[in-house]
């Protein structure tokens, strides 16, 4: 999700999916996304290369950044994404998804991984 700051909606969204499923990546995330920004995570595209793998699907609790390259194809959803992260990602040929794409997509929380 590329925005600035997080609205009541996109919290309702999570807390609605844990509701739904009772996984508990849901209630993490929505805690996640109550905290304060100056609690929140920045992470290099580098760092995101490293600790992932081909096809993964993640969510960035923080700030994705550009610094850095990525070589496989990542789906990623961040509360805020750098310009310069975006086109990467996508170039590489991943994803950029929404708190509601992920929650849609991956009602039971398997294969997503928040990392940050």
């Amino acid at each position: 999700m590329i925005t600035k700051g997080i609205s009541r909606e996109t919290i309702w969204v999570v807390r609605k999916a844990f509701k739904a499923g009772r996984a508990p990546i849901w209630k993490r995330l929505e805690n996640e996304l109550a905290s304060p920004r100056s609690n929140k995570s920045e992470i290099n595209i580098s760092r995101l290369a490293s600790v992932t793998k081909d096809g993964e699907t993640i969510v960035v609790p923080g700030k994705v950044l550009g610094s850095g390259r990525i070589e496989h194809k990542l789906n990623v959803c961040a509360f805020s994404m750098s310009q310069n992260a975006t086109k990467k990602l996508i170039e590489s040929g991943g994803k950029i998804l929404t708190i509601a794409d992920l929650t849609e997509s991956y009602p039971d929380g398997r294969e997503v991984r928040i990392i940050g």
